[in-house]
């Protein structure tokens, strides 16, 4: 009877040692440290990095554009309560940076009666963005 409870005790042992090896609970002492999930290393890398966006010089947008440009270089003071807020990058089509990474402004549109669909967005490392859709699409803007 001892050699049966033996045998059972080392197939249960050896089933949990398995089980605990397949969860990855158990790794040897001088083990590398787990690499970075694959979603985390790509957020690093893409915050910031405009390699994929179209890009036009500031001069080829509307002249509004220009205007609100200047206005962001001088701090302001800005037409509407909302120009300088976070941008939130909700649709996703921004490079995946920290929350208030991105902030936006308006670019006046003539004969519309309310702020419009342009905006310029402006990131911390310097880079603009022109939407002329409501942040349906974006173009990198060069400036000088």
């Amino acid at each position: 009877m001892t050699n049966k409870r033996s045998r059972m005790a080392a197939i249960l042992l050896a089933f949990v040692v398995t089980l605990l090896g397949g969860l990855g609970l158990s790794a040897p002492a001088n083990a590398a440290p787990a690499a970075a999930p694959q979603s985390q290393v790509q957020l690093a890398a893409e915050c910031g990095d405009t390699s994929g966006f179209t890009s036009t010089p500031l001069a080829e947008l509307p002249p509004e554009a220009t205007d609100t440009y200047d206005l962001i270089a001088t701090d302001g003071p800005y037409p509407y309560p909302q120009d300088g807020t976070v941008f939130q990058n909700r649709e996703g089509l921004l490079p995946d940076c920290a929350e208030g990474y991105y902030h936006e402004f308006t670019v006046e549109t003539p004969g519309s009666d309310d702020r419009g669909a342009r905006r310029i967005v402006s990131g911390e490392e310097g880079e603009f963005f022109y939407t002329e859709d409501h942040y349906e699409s974006f173009i990198l803007i060069e400036v000088a």
